[in-house]
């Protein structure tokens, strides 16, 4: 009996190690639940209804694999604006949409650039080319396009500009199209294929790249 005793304390440990490993590799996923629990008086481990759906959940971050196979490990995610190195031919003051790596590459000298995170066009709003900055506007009024309306039969013929605004705290205009650089009241759809064609920046990185851009500027969407 005390052989057995042993045995079944043995298994516990190694479920609880197991348990506990896959706390810390999944601690990124969304929604936290109560942890497992080392009953030791009755040699159990009780785990919360919702932990076993926790575990299964996507992970917040991308899979190691995508690493080893040189995927670019932002593609749909958020990540904070910062300093990289960028090797171009084009001007400091450029912007360089990659849409692939859902990144706006705002050109500085030297070989560098800063990169933002922004929310690009979902299937079949997608586009490439190169406009020019022609216009910029704080806290922008809104005018849903007679296409989206269409779609969207819930949406106004005007808003005015505001926190509740789709197009957030700035609009960067680009060319004669309907196609904007913006901020967004939906910050999680930034670093997403989400929008109509346009690019959503969180507010406070378009007002961060609304200080910078000069009207003019080149914009290249790849």
């Amino acid at each position: 009996m005390s052989e057995l005793r042993a045995r079944t304390r043995r298994g516990m440990g190694r479920l609880l190690f197991t348990v506990l490993l896959l706390t810390a590799i999944n601690h990124a996923a969304a929604d936290q639940v109560s942890p497992p629990l080392l009953d030791k008086k009755n040699n159990r481990v009780w785990i919360d209804s919702g932990y076993i759906g926790f575990l299964m959940s996507p992970p917040a971050s991308p899979p190691r694999r995508a690493w080893e196979e040189g995927a670019n490990p932002h593609a749909g995610t958020f990540v904070p604006r910062h300093v990289v190195s960028y090797r171009t031919r084009e001007a400091p003051g450029t912007i360089i949409i990659e849409t692939r790596k859902y990144a706006l590459y705002y050109i500085e000298a030297g070989g560098k650039a800063l990169r933002y995170s922004v929310g690009v066009g979902r299937e079949g709003y997608g586009w490439r080319g190169t406009e020019a900055v022609s216009a910029k506007r704080p806290w922008p009024d809104w005018r849903p396009p007679a296409d989206m309306r269409a779609r969207r039969r819930d949406l106004p013929a005007y808003m005015a500009g505001g926190a509740d605004n789709p197009l957030g705290a700035r609009a960067i205009y680009l060319g004669d199209t309907l196609y904007r650089i913006h901020g967004s009241n939906e910050p999680q759809s930034v670093g997403q294929s989400s929008s109509s064609g346009c690019f959503r920046m969180t507010n406070e990185d378009v007002i961060h790249l609304y200080e910078r851009v000069k009207i003019g500027a080149k914009v290249i969407v790849l």
